[in-house]
């Protein structure tokens, strides 16, 4: 857990970042022989995604690519804060900070690879996902069971909501008559 020195509270976590390739996706990029791109998600991710959201929580992804299976399956999960092409991922969440009127403790982000390294040096919360690049899992201070496209998102966002004590919230948003604890 080098570099990082910012108290970290699942608790106060209201705002979830995201990369894709690596923790959305297995990292794996497909093409057609017409140089079209296609991407599997893990439908946990996306239910754990509208979960959050349900709760009045936000979510933005910030990737490095552009592609329009990405920008059809975020916008069918409602996540309205995508910023793709970057070049520098942490430039791009100084912006969003600006824009959003968020402060960095507040927010966590789910990241892979070095690409990922500034935003998750100045979150609140940093997560790995389990295959994430060594200095990725230096920096975090969650890493998921699950690698990434596999259900990391999934286990990340549950792991926050049991913390604040909203899980069965976050259920409840699916079938309201849950009755589980936390």
């Amino acid at each position: 857990m080098r570099g990082y020195t910012r108290p970290v509270a699942a608790e106060r976590i209201k705002f979830l970042c995201l990369d894709v390739d690596g923790v959305l996706t297995d990292g794996g990029i497909s093409m057609d022989d017409a140089g079209h791109e296609t991407k599997r998600f893990h439908v946990r991710d996306g239910a754990a995604l509208r979960m959050w959201s349900r709760l009045g929580l936000g979510i933005a992804v910030i990737t490095g690519r552009n592609g329009m299976a990405l920008r059809h399956r975020l916008r069918e999960l409602g996540v309205r804060h995508v910023v793709s092409g970057s070049k520098d991922k942490g430039q791009a969440f100084e912006a969003l900070l600006l824009e959003l009127a968020l402060r960095a403790e507040d927010v966590a982000m789910i990241g892979d690879d070095v690409p990922d390294l500034p935003i998750l040096r100045r979150c609140g919360l940093p997560i790995a996902v389990r295959d994430a690049s060594q200095e990725v899992l230096d920096l975090a201070r969650f890493t998921t069971s699950r690698a990434g496209g596999n259900g990391a998102v999934r286990e990340a966002v549950e792991h926050i909501l049991k913390a604040q004590g909203r899980w069965a919230d976050a259920v409840r948003t699916f079938d309201p008559e849950f009755g589980g604890g936390q």
